[in-house]
């Protein structure tokens, strides 16, 4: 796998932009244990998540993210580096989500995001399909999670705000 670059400018990013065989690596972003709490209390309030004993107790032996924690941590990583503000019109789902290890308070990401397919849309011509192979890997080198990604971009020429060509 060969890392690519996007361009340097995020509305410059399009369809054309995203290049089958692709692979990019975000990252790191450290874990931060008030924000595993904070974000299980509200989400996600399993002992392991919110509970230091029961934590220890637990298969996990210690506080561990939600899953639902890190999938958020993975889309902002995303958002900031991968998703272009001028083209990105979302995505109808993700598939074969999997959480292969526990994300930990200290743990530092790194996000890498293999493009797997695109095709132009059969039935909208101004916009094109990208699916992504994402894995989130630890400072270990661990893949701790994985998902497919189906995202609608528009096409170059379809663009329409004011930085147009």
């Amino acid at each position: 796998m060969t890392k690519s670059n996007l361009p340097a400018n995020k509305q410059e990013w399009f369809f054309e932009s995203y290049i089958q065989g692709s692979v990019f690596e975000f990252g790191p972003l450290e874990v931060d244990e008030n924000e595993v709490l904070e974000f299980a209390r509200r989400y996600d309030p399993q002992p392991f998540h919110i509970d230091h004993e029961a934590a220890k107790k637990s298969s996990f032996e210690g506080i561990i993210a939600s899953g639902w924690q890190t999938c958020s941590f993975v889309m902002r990583t995303l958002v900031d580096n991968y998703f272009s503000p001028v083209s990105s019109l979302g995505s109808p789902g993700i598939d074969e989500i999997r959480w292969k290890f526990p994300v930990r308070p200290g743990d530092k990401l790194m996000v890498r995001a293999t493009i797997i397919e695109t095709k132009l849309s059969r039935s909208k011509p101004d916009r094109g399909i990208v699916r992504t192979f994402i894995e989130t890997i630890n400072q270990q080198e661990d893949i701790v999670m994985s998902f497919r990604s189906v995202n609608f971009m528009l096409c170059r020429g379809s663009f329409t705000g004011e930085n147009a060509d």
